[in-house]
């Protein structure tokens, strides 16, 4: 199966490199490029791509809005947005995650983690990797006022995989770490997403870094 890529950037040499690294993909195709955030949102909802890999700066809308507009809190059926950041964008970065974007990626984090990116929405999951978003998230987190963190609905178990997700493990290495089957896993994943409200893996691990429980 193909996946249908828009990519959206201010930048045309940009737009056309990422188009270049994509397209390189045997099972990705870049269906549209946008040049600013009003034009991402019209093409994206016109076209309905997999995955819309969006820049956090661009004029008439920034990369939080378009997020917000396709993704955000009350779309009723939203599309899955990666946003392309850099680290010193950390307010982008955080407005981004409560828009509701599926991922991050650094420009400079080469072609490799881009395409992982992409898969990864693709598949309905999150980009969360301790080269990136972890980084991201814990740079974000020293910011924010202190949370209660002890009171909330996940058992021990649960916290043991929100611990995990947070520090960028993958299903495959936090089953392999708690002693648990990947159906577990998932599961528990699931769970923990329906107790707290919320929608994917970025989530999780800034919920955890928020209240303070990503250390055992």
């Amino acid at each position: 199966m193909t996946i249908r890529v828009l990519v959206a950037d201010d930048q045309a040499m940009v737009r056309g490199g990422l188009r270049l690294i994509l397209e390189d993909q045997p099972d990705i195709e870049v269906v549209a490029e946008a040049a600013d955030g009003a034009e991402a949102v019209e093409a994206a909802r016109r076209l309905r791509p997999d995955v819309s890999l969006v820049d956090v700066r661009m004029p008439r809308l920034d990369g939080i809005e378009v997020t917000c507009a396709l993704a955000g809190p009350g779309v009723p059926d939203p599309l899955r947005v990666v946003v392309v950041t850099t680290f010193d964008l950390d307010e982008y970065v955080y407005g981004a995650l409560r828009a509701g974007a599926t991922g991050f990626v650094l420009k400079d984090c080469g072609p490799a983690l881009l395409v992982e990116a992409v898969r990864a929405a693709h598949q309905g999951d999150a980009l969360v990797s301790p080269s990136v978003t972890l980084r991201l998230l814990r740079h974000l987190t020293a910011q924010l006022p202190a949370a209660g963190g002890a009171d909330h609905p996940l058992s021990n178990r649960e916290v043991e995989v929100v611990r995990a997700v947070a520090r960028g493990r993958t299903n495959q290495e936090i089953a392999a770490e708690l002693f648990i089957s990947l159906s577990t896993v998932k599961s528990h994943v699931a769970g923990i997403q329906a107790k707290l409200g919320l929608r994917n893996r970025v989530e999780i691990a800034a919920w955890a870094w928020e209240n303070r429980i990503t250390q055992s």
